[in-house]
């Protein structure tokens, strides 16, 4: 049996959660008390109810206690978000994902018993920033303290140099490191400083994020000497 997902509110980002989850396989019971946005999602996920999931007697007729993961995405009020969460932990949920507005909400949700604490709006706009600052990036995992991963294909005036001519090092704390080069269906895994980079690579950088922008302008500037 496939794992059971409940999705509690339907606004944009969980309609589209509730979907992207059910083409992966899962099980999705969609609920919101909104009967377009039910309907909205109906043909996408496993079923679709309208219900209001602050009242635990609705809750526990829809048998959610039995879900292995619930995902409180409740947009438009925090108090029904914190209700919601309350109600799930209550009944025995295993594992509670909610979705915060702020870190306060965070803290609050933290609290009373999730799980796991999502910033959807936050978090879209720390992997965005990037690809749109940077670039040729093409994806872009955040990760701590201005650090992040960053995948993109090599820029011109890349090609034909070393790692180490173009300033990455090799295993260190501080600075951008690649972590593998993509060419064409080979993949290097923690290439060498030596390795020079081909027309066809896509390179994956981990490091800070300053420090990347840093050696991709560096390395521009003297491509256009």
């Amino acid at each position: 049996m496939s794992k059971q997902v409940v999705v509690i509110g339907l606004g944009t980002f969980g309609s589209n959660l509730a979907r992207i989850l059910h083409d992966s396989g899962y099980e999705v019971l969609a609920i919101d008390k909104d009967s377009d946005l039910v309907e909205g999602v109906g043909s996408y996920v496993t079923h679709a109810v309208k219900a209001d999931a602050t009242h635990e007697a609705a809750l526990q007729k829809l048998g959610i206690n039995k879900f292995d993961v619930a995902v409180v995405t409740v947009g438009a009020s925090i108090q029904d978000s914190v209700m919601v969460t309350i109600l799930l932990k209550r009944m025995g949920v295993k594992y509670i994902v909610a979705r915060a507005d702020n870190d306060l909400h965070g803290a609050i949700l933290e609290s009373i018993g999730a799980d796991k604490v999502i910033f959807p709006e936050r978090d879209t706009a720390m992997r965005t920033g990037p690809i749109l600052t940077m670039q040729g990036v093409g994806d872009f995992i955040p990760l701590e303290k201005g650090s992040g991963i960053i995948k993109t294909k090599a820029p011109p005036y890349f090609i034909g140099k070393t790692l180490g001519d173009i300033g990455f090092v090799s295993g260190a704390a501080n600075g951008a490191v690649v972590l593998m080069i993509q060419r064409g269906k080979e993949g290097l895994v923690c290439p060498s400083v030596e390795e020079v980079v081909s027309h066809v690579d896509v390179l994956i950088i981990a490091g800070n994020v300053a420090d990347i922008n840093r050696l991709v302008e560096q390395a521009k500037k003297n491509g256009e000497r």
